[in-house]
């Protein structure tokens, strides 16, 4: 089920809102119960096969769980440990056949010249983030973080239906506790309409800007597909367009999940903040998908060694890190590009610091960082290209249009003032037939809503940092630092949501302009895939 379809908006979500309260005022663990289960039926909605699949992971993990607590309290470290490996292992298994099975079997043809058939294999969806979840919490109990947790509890830490199709990642210590207080199956007024008014937020995000977006990227990633020769606008376009698309396509989803979770007085951790405005590719992965970043971080790179064992052991770990991470993205060799260009990125932002401080430099002005913030950007620009591209050869194809390779395509009123620099340089191609006749117009549509999503990318607040009063995430009440709980600007703090007549006439607006797009626009979340 889709948070934007009207069956979630006017089915779903009212019948479970208004039976949870209602239980909560009887029963907690009822309410839990109802909350649990309500999750598993939206997660049916999709396909009703895998829930089955969902519960034995739920059951095996919740059991596997118990074993390693019972072995570690008994004083049994080697027996714990090997149970942990064991559960890890099966689970590593079970989301290696559903996700990468085809890919394993379409690399050998294509390498060893096998002929080996294709596995008629769908990917469940979310497999990857309720597996992660739950390697989490095993990997909590084995460190005694995790105790005094019931099956309903738990039923309802891994299948919360807010984060169970695209996440966040979240701990033991974050979630229970909320789950098991009474009071949050009891109304709360100001959480409802904080949560309902970041959850419209997110909705005109998804709805609004990034399905608009992706009627200029889309069909720029497909021409490139079709072995189409793209020029050097259309490139661009499709690939900022599509740079902004999953931006706020993602953040959309990550404050539609804030909010639902808020509503029932639940505070998930943050999970995207203003990643665009980073200034460093280190404190891009401080801020884009940030509960992956943490659990590749603390369950992959410090396992491996993280910066412990010399330098060049550090860059190692982070490429072969970041290598895994894009594979956990998608089983695809351009997930694997992507990946890998990532770990570069960072080795080279960690090599560029430690040189900075050898020389005794500083940080620099205003100028410097709106500098490092660009090539910042550039670089994560050229990097999503194999991230949405179908192949790695239609994302070099589309690198290299960028780059001017393939000629450059402008406005036809350019035609005679630029006649003269064409016969200049007849070794460059200019076509004089639009900016991106790939998208079937003209481009100034795409280029205002590139533009447009730029704007408010760089220079406004994002949706967090308008609700920071209200602590709607679970940093915010555990007093966790992040970036946008930095001292805000004029603009910031003139957004800042307030209860007023006037946010609330301006939130329906946007809600019923998002309801009227949804009828032609609704589509999957991109991190659904994952």
């Amino acid at each position: 089920m889709l948070f934007n379809s009207y069956a979630f908006l006017f089915v779903f979500l009212p019948i479970v809102f208004v039976g949870t309260f209602w239980l909560g005022r009887h029963s907690p663990r009822l309410a839990a119960l109802w909350l649990g289960l309500a999750s598993l039926v939206f997660y049916a909605v999709w396909d009703a096969r895998f829930v089955l699949l969902l519960l034995s992971s739920i059951v095996f993990n919740y059991s596997a769980g118990h074993w390693i607590e019972f072995k570690r309290s008994a004083g049994d470290g080697a027996g714990a440990k090997y149970s942990l490996i064991a559960a890890i292992a099966a689970n590593l298994g079970l989301l290696g056949y559903f996700k990468y099975a085809n890919f394993f079997v379409a690399s050998a043809n294509q390498f060893l010249g096998g002929s080996f058939p294709a596995l008629d294999i769908v990917l469940p969806l979310g497999i990857s983030f309720f597996t992660f979840t739950q390697i989490a919490f095993l990997v909590d109990v084995y460190r005694g973080y995790a105790r005094d947790y019931s099956f309903v509890h738990y039923l309802m830490f891994v299948t919360y239906f807010p984060h169970l199709i695209a996440g966040p990642l979240f701990h033991h210590k974050q979630m229970m506790p909320q789950f098991m207080r009474p009071e949050t199956y009891r109304v709360n007024v100001e959480n409802v309409g904080v949560g309902l008014s970041i959850f419209i937020l997110g909705l005109a995000k998804k709805v609004v800007i990034a399905d608009g977006l992706a009627e200029y990227a889309t069909p720029v990633f497909e021409a490139a597909r079709d072995g189409k020769v793209l020029m050097f606008a259309e490139a661009w376009i499709g690939a900022l367009a599509y740079t902004l698309q999953l931006y706020f396509d993602f953040s959309g989803y990550s404050d539609m999940a804030i909010g639902l979770a808020l509503m029932f007085n639940v505070r998930l951790p943050l999970n995207f903040d203003s990643p665009y405005k980073a200034a460093s590719i280190i404190d891009f992965w401080r801020r884009w998908h940030m509960t992956l970043s943490a659990f590749l971080r603390d369950y992959l790179y410090i396992p491996l060694g993280g910066n412990r064992k010399g330098k060049a052991r550090r860059y190692v770990n982070l490429l072969a890190t970041m290598l895994l991470g894009g594979l956990w993205h998608g089983a695809g060799w351009a997930f694997v590009a992507w990946g890998g260009l990532h770990g570069f990125y960072l080795a080279v932002n960690h090599g560029w610091r430690e040189f900075k401080s050898r020389a005794g430099w500083g940080e620099g002005g205003r100028l410097a960082r709106i500098a490092a913030g660009a090539l910042t950007f550039l670089a994560v620009v050229i990097a999503w290209v194999f991230f949405r591209a179908d192949s790695f050869q239609s994302a070099w194809a589309i690198l290299s249009s960028m780059g001017g390779l393939n000629g450059v395509s402008v406005p036809g009123v350019l035609e005679a003032p630029l006649a003269k620099l064409r016969a200049q340089m007849p070794g460059v191609l200019i076509a004089f037939d639009g900016l991106a006749p790939i998208t079937g117009n003209s481009g100034i549509g795409a280029l205002f809503s590139i533009i447009s999503g730029l704007i408010l990318v760089w220079c406004f607040p994002n949706v967090h940092q308008m609700f920071l009063a209200h602590r709607p995430a679970w940093e915010d009440v555990a007093g966790v630092p992040t970036p946008s709980s930095k001292p805000q600007s004029v603009l910031d703090r003139r957004l800042t949501w307030m209860p007023t007549m006037g946010r609330a006439v301006a939130a329906g607006i946007v809600f019923f302009i998002a309801l009227v797009l949804i009828s032609n626009r609704q589509s999957e979340f991109l991190y659904f895939q994952f």
